[in-house]
């Protein structure tokens, strides 16, 4: 069964409720024993990184992450869960994230005719073809976010034009990240859970 990570973030009733409509068995948990047997994990959110990043330490949820994550399991994180994928992150002040991809996530820079937060639909761009991305070139999706993942090229599935090319999706081996909504992007964000599930069944 697929597990989302419950680290009291917004939006987890709304992937599990996406999840639902595709017919993909999932729940919601905290539970470190549940995320080491799970097939699959979504770690969603909206909300800051240093919050977040306290609220899994303080849950002790970051050993049975990364043990799952060292043993294969396919790993996906939503907006905030993307940008708590990598090494660092900026906001309000430098946090530790995961570790789990190389990279620091900075904040959108101000630009004249692009407001921060990037909130609404924009098309993507596939640079690197894998499970998640088929099918994806030139498809909108939703995003609401103010800050982006600075990552190195080979990290980097697709991206989004938004004053400066927003990396939208990242992966590394089994971890993948989705910058904007899957669950919000209409039948687009349904069918890339759809294709994340079907990993978690390999």
């Amino acid at each position: 069964m697929i597990r989302v990570i419950d680290y009291d973030a917004g939006n987890t009733a709304n992937v599990l409720r996406a999840l639902e409509k595709i017919g993909v068995a999932a729940e919601l948990t905290a539970d470190p024993e549940k995320i080491l047997s799970a097939t699959g994990l979504i770690l969603p959110g909206v909300g800051a990184f240093p919050s977040a990043m306290a609220e899994l330490e303080k849950r002790q949820l970051l050993p049975a992450i990364q043990t799952a994550v060292a043993a294969g399991k396919p790993f996906l994180g939503i907006c905030l869960g993307m940008q708590l994928l990598l090494d660092q992150g900026l906001e309000h002040q430098p946090t530790k994230g995961l570790g789990l991809i190389p990279g620091v996530c900075r904040p959108i820079p101000a630009k004249d005719g692009y407001p921060v937060p990037h909130m609404g639909w924009n098309q993507l761009e596939v640079k690197q073809k894998n499970q998640l991305t088929d099918g994806l070139d030139d498809q909108s999706v939703y995003f609401v976010h103010s800050y982006f993942t600075d990552v190195a090229p080979e990290y980097i599935d697709a991206t989004a034009d938004y004053s400066r090319e927003i990396p939208a999706m990242i992966s590394k081996g089994n971890v993948f990240g989705a910058q904007f909504h899957p669950e919000k992007s209409g039948q687009v964000g349904l069918g890339i859970l759809t294709k994340f599930a079907a990993l978690c069944q390999k």
